[in-house]
């Protein structure tokens, strides 16, 4: 049996859940390494960076800043396409429209994984299709999803938030592709001129749609982490600094242009480490139920949900991409 260290709130936390602390930190820790910016030297007045065999151009911070936008619409598309996979799954795939996320989240997938490689600064016709399709999607599994509870005897009480359909997964789905969206006319807008977006500058607008997609998001972990007893402590993690990050992106969309927030910058780096981390915790989870992992079909049913922390992480890339436009990009 292991030893256990009381807690004056009289919960007990063990020597294995210590360890999984410490993995989950280690886990975090390499996802913000990912996230670190490279050491660039300045380029030449001429544009242009010197290569070991060729020449190429310097990369405008317009098309820096739609890649992150892709990378961040790609991130929330994982995350509704392995949420919805378990979650349809458990329901049986009793109405064929559940079929639709998994396509729909696979294709954005896929179109931002191929923008995030795309160099250009012009558009993409099918990355534009594959994205106003998940936003649609996402709008109307929004729609499903709240009529999922309202019908339910007693409609709108705590109970049926609990273990009804969640509103966030498709929520993050309709995100993704209006940050995918976003970053086609990011990355069309002309050299020299502020992107916008009905007649918006794209890095407040940015900022704004974060600001709101984390507040949703920890308001989510906490509902279902309410539900769970917060019985492990890591779980105050998710509903406590995430919303700092909205507060800062908060500022981002509505203060004064600055030349840099380093500040918001590294608490955004490790908001994007929580989501990581969260993988490994929640990974705990299903481990601690009965069977573990060699139970693995049914706990992971069962056990909390491995895709939804991510969420934090492509939402935290988003307000990456804010930050650049504001900063790099000089939007408005």
């Amino acid at each position: 049996m292991s030893r256990e260290l009381t807690i004056t709130s009289g919960r007990q936390i063990g020597n294995d859940m210590i360890a999984a602390g410490v993995g989950a930190a280690l886990a975090a820790v390499c996802g913000a390494a990912l996230l670190a910016p490279r050491t660039r030297r300045t380029p030449p007045s001429a544009a242009r960076i010197k290569g070991p065999r060729l020449w190429r151009r310097a990369e405008r911070p317009t098309t820096t800043a739609a890649r992150r936008l892709n990378r961040a619409a790609g991130v929330l598309a994982f995350s509704v396409l392995a949420d919805s996979a378990v979650e349809h799954y458990r329901g049986s795939f009793s109405n064929p429209a559940m079929y639709v996320p998994l396509a729909v989240s696979g294709l954005a997938l896929a179109t931002s994984g191929h923008g995030t490689m795309d160099r250009r600064a012009t558009a993409h016709r099918i990355r534009d299709a594959s994205y106003s399709a998940a936003l649609l999607t996402g709008a109307i599994g929004t729609g499903f999803h709240l009529y999922n509870i309202l019908k339910r005897p007693g409609g709108w009480r705590w109970e049926n938030l609990f273990y009804s359909a969640p509103v966030g997964a498709p929520s993050a789905l309709l995100l993704s592709g209006l940050f995918g969206f976003m970053a086609e006319r990011v990355r069309d807008a002309r050299s020299g001129s502020r992107p916008r977006l009905l007649g918006l500058p794209l890095g407040r607008l940015t900022a704004a749609l974060t600001a709101a997609g984390l507040l949703g998001t920890a308001g989510e972990a906490g509902l279902l982490h309410f539900r769970g007893a917060y019985h492990n402590p890591f779980m105050f993690v998710p509903v406590t600094l995430p919303p700092t990050a909205a507060l800062l992106m908060s500022e981002v969309a509505l203060g004064p242009k600055r030349p840099r927030r380093v500040f918001s910058r590294w608490w955004l780096r490790l908001t994007a480490a929580i989501g990581f981390a969260g993988v490994g915790f929640h990974a705990y989870g299903v481990h601690r139920n009965m069977g573990g992992w060699r139970n693995w079909r049914q706990n992971i049913l069962n056990g909390p949900p491995l895709p939804a922390p991510p969420s934090f992480a492509g939402l935290a890339l988003a307000g990456l991409a804010a930050l650049s436009l504001r900063e790099e990009a000089k939007d408005a």
